[in-house]
């Protein structure tokens, strides 16, 4: 009897890189519909431009280092890094604002590096935080509660120049985070802030449903095992924890856990970022330690820090602590007496 053969390798189970980022798309599937629903077409045109430009830079950067524009252009990565670019910013976010973060994420945090796999930063916080730092006016626009949604015509107005006419004031306004913030520094009680018609059972009204969305992309990537659970949990437990320590020594002057856990962009983070494989610590051990220190900085930036979110500078800093991390967490070599 003849067998039919190949080439090595034989074994096609695993996952190749085009199918994870596949998956990890199909994951923020509910994220983009809740947005959308509670935000308007701001959303759609943010993804869309940010997707059209990662893929240009994507295969300018790899024509100019003499890759295989085939090949590496069309494993997802670009398109990954887009979307979630796109979701970090306020639906109505000026071109420029886009064209910066995508740029800084792309040529500058990805493939001067050495493209994907050779990145220590994760690139769509890279570009994230240089918009947020440069552009803090823009990056607050968030439709306020109850505000409504604006109509296609003026936010592809206010996408070309950066304002619009006529557009009213209530179109934008603080998030839970900020809200929570201002009205503590402004020494109101938390029972004052959160007795407000915009929170809800774990939040604020809307932020809720999208923190839960992201939730739910996220436990799909767990079950098709795409991502691994060390990461999101050790970052989520972390922030439960601090939250939950707090509350109980001064219960009207911090956040509850619950608002701080489905506020923001943290479950968008724990899931969906501070999982990149690239950037994140390489061992179980080291995940652990990996997304502890991004919850507890994420709460430290929260409570002390000038930004009412912190999550983008607190990856950022992680992804610094990596090799150190890897240092003392990967198991060692078979013939050597030190670990890697």
């Amino acid at each position: 009897m003849k067998f039919e053969t190949d080439i090595a390798p034989h074994w096609l189970g695993a996952l190749t890189v085009p199918t994870m980022m596949r998956q990890v798309l199909y994951a923020m599937a509910p994220l983009i519909a809740a947005m959308v629903y509670f935000f308007g077409s701001g959303v759609v045109i943010n993804l869309i431009f940010a997707s059209a430009l990662c893929l240009i830079m994507e295969i300018s950067s790899l024509a100019l280092r003499g890759r295989n524009i085939r090949q590496f252009a069309g494993d997802g990565s670009a398109l990954v890094t887009a979307f979630l670019i796109a979701l970090a910013l306020p639906p109505l976010t000026p071109w420029w604002v886009t064209t910066t973060a995508c740029l800084f994420a792309i040529v500058f945090a990805k493939h001067m590096y050495g493209g994907l796999g050779y990145n220590p930063f994760n690139p769509a916080m890279v570009g994230y935080v240089v918009v947020l730092v440069s552009f803090p006016e823009q990056l607050a626009h968030w439709p306020g509660y109850g505000a409504p949604i604006a109509d296609t015509g003026t936010t592809l107005t206010v996408f070309l120049h950066g304002y619009a006419a006529g557009l009213p004031d209530a179109v934008s306004g603080a998030t839970p985070l900020d809200d929570v913030r201002i009205g503590l520094n402004q020494m109101q009680m938390l029972g004052e802030i959160t007795q407000k018609e915009r929170y809800g059972l774990l939040g604020d009204a809307v932020w809720q449903w999208l923190n839960l969305a992201a939730l739910a992309g996220g436990i799909w990537l767990l079950y098709k095992k795409i991502i691994r659970w060390h990461v999101p949990i050790a970052m989520l437990g972390t922030l439960l924890a601090l939250y939950a320590l707090f509350a109980l020594f001064a219960p009207a002057s911090n956040t509850p856990a619950l608002l701080g856990l489905f506020s923001g962009g943290t479950m968008l983070a724990a899931f969906f970022v501070a999982t990149d494989p690239v950037s994140a610590a390489s061992s179980n051990r080291g995940r652990l330690i990996f997304g502890a220190g991004i919850g507890l900085l994420i709460f430290v930036i929260r409570k002390w820090g000038a930004y009412p979110d912190g999550i983008g500078f607190a990856i950022l800093l992680m992804n610094m602590a990596v090799p150190l991390i890897d240092r003392y967490t990967l198991p060692r070599v078979y013939g050597h007496r030190d670990s890697p």
